[in-house]
């Protein structure tokens, strides 16, 4: 194999590597007669199908696959060979015909940039602590509550924490909106989801009562014919209910899973999910935090322009589908929009995997297998998960770059200069 690497921009590389043509005829005979001898094909023996059979139905497909393997194969001994350590993924382009007895083939890609020596020594970060408290398994315990709630009619003017249906129009100077009928729906007292001049009518209205209040939409409001529009809106309260929420009894605990409905056992699971949520932001926080301090610190270092892009093209697509998800199909979100952001990920992640290289850092088998043991304790069958992430190459590979990753920032945690903060579960649990 013969291999040369050539300089097409100050981090892009052209490698063209040339393989011995009988390479890989040898590798698709051994394919072809291995196959041969497996095959069952109508009007041969199981076993005794003739190799220019299987080539004449089989051959394209044989050859594409072997000559795939070998491109990658070869690529891998190649980068190896020349010492070159790649960003992103290669764009290889092999040459149409075999010639001179050889395959030839050219490779494209980024490489690495020099980050020089790390010294995380000299990182101030701030590193923040918390724990799960009682009151914090109360609070949650009396969402749970408040989730599994239910309504009861009542005939009683409503009051805050009471869930209201309306019936509601507007008028504007030039129109009616709907042009027919109302609008049906429903909101909590307090709870801040309907327009602010309408929901303060709600309190004190009984089912049947109609009420008109002013309204000034602001110009961007969701409906277009009220956007920016003064209106009176008519408000028809079409029934009152207040909420029954449930005691915190063995039947509602046994609602949850604890087959012996005790509210200790209970509580305690309350707990471990808490604290897993908790470890889980935590990381976050420190992820975020090193990760900003590292890339402020290796700003001046030039970046592969092309694994930024391709970054900010998927950062554009996942906020593309998030908003067509939300029902604003009409967003469509661009590559330029997020070169900023999709820069300051790229740089971690170089960063982080660099300091891994310098530091000799290795991934932490057993930490993979206590954090797939904690992904798999969220599921009802957690023996399934963990077969699904043994079994799916692409999981497994996901997992351990996490932990890989987790590893590094635990690394330089401990090394930074380091101020701690003391939060509590909630401050904690807040996105930074």
């Amino acid at each position: 194999m013969q291999v040369s690497v050539e300089n097409t921009g100050n981090l892009e590389r052209r490698m063209t590597v040339s393989i011995p043509a009988d390479r890989l005829s040898s590798v698709i005979d051994n394919r072809l007669r291995d196959m041969a001898s497996k095959a069952n094909l109508k009007g041969f023996r199981k076993g005794k199908v003739p190799t220019k059979v299987i080539e004449q139905r089989f051959g394209q497909q044989v050859r594409s696959e072997a000559f795939g393997e070998l491109v990658r194969a070869s690529f891998d001994q190649a980068v190896r060979q020349e010492n070159v350590r790649i960003a992103g993924q290669p764009n290889i382009q092999a040459e149409p015909t075999e010639a001179d007895n050889e395959i030839r083939y050219t490779a494209t890609f980024e490489i690495v940039p020099e980050f020089g020596p790390i010294d995380v020594a000299q990182l101030q970060i701030n590193r923040v602590h918390a724990q799960v408290q009682d009151s914090d398994i109360d609070n949650m315990i009396d969402t749970l509550r408040q989730q599994r709630r239910i309504w009861e009619p009542v005939s009683r003017p409503a009051q805050a924490g009471d869930l209201v249906a309306v019936e509601t129009f507007a008028t504007t100077a030039t129109a009616r909106v709907p042009e027919q009928g109302a609008e049906k729906g429903a909101t909590v007292v307090g709870s801040g989801v309907m327009f602010p001049e309408l929901e303060a009518q709600l309190s004190g209205m009984s089912a049947g009562d109609v009420r008109e209040v002013d309204v000034a939409f602001p110009a961007d409001w969701r409906v277009p014919e009220l956007a920016g529009q003064s209106a009176k809106v008519t408000i028809t309260a079409t029934q009152v209910s207040e909420p029954k929420i449930p005691e915190i009894d063995e039947a509602f605990v046994k609602s949850f899973g604890v087959k012996s409905g005790k509210l200790e056992v209970f509580r305690n699971e309350v707990r471990s999910n808490l604290e897993r949520e908790l470890k889980g932001m935590l990381m976050s926080r420190l992820r975020a935090e090193v990760a900003q301090k590292l890339v402020a610190a290796h700003s001046q270092v030039e970046l592969p322009p092309g694994l930024i892009r391709a970054e900010a093209q998927n950062l554009a697509r996942n906020a593309t589908e998030q908003a067509r998800q939300q029902g604003n199909t009409e967003y469509t979100a661009t590559a330029d929009q997020f070169m900023v952001p999709a820069r300051n990920r790229i740089a971690a992640g170089l960063l982080v995997g660099e300091i891994a290289r310098q530091n000799g850092l290795k991934l932490d088998f057993n930490r993979v297998k206590e954090t797939l043991s904690l992904i798999a304790s969220t599921y009802e069958e957690p023996k399934q998960v963990i077969e699904l992430y043994r079994n799916d190459p692409n999981l497994m590979s996901g997992l351990q770059n996490r932990v890989m990753e987790e590893q590094v920032i635990d690394w330089v945690a401990e090394r930074a200069q380091a101020t701690e903060q003391e939060l509590s579960f909630t401050e904690a649990m807040r996105p930074v």
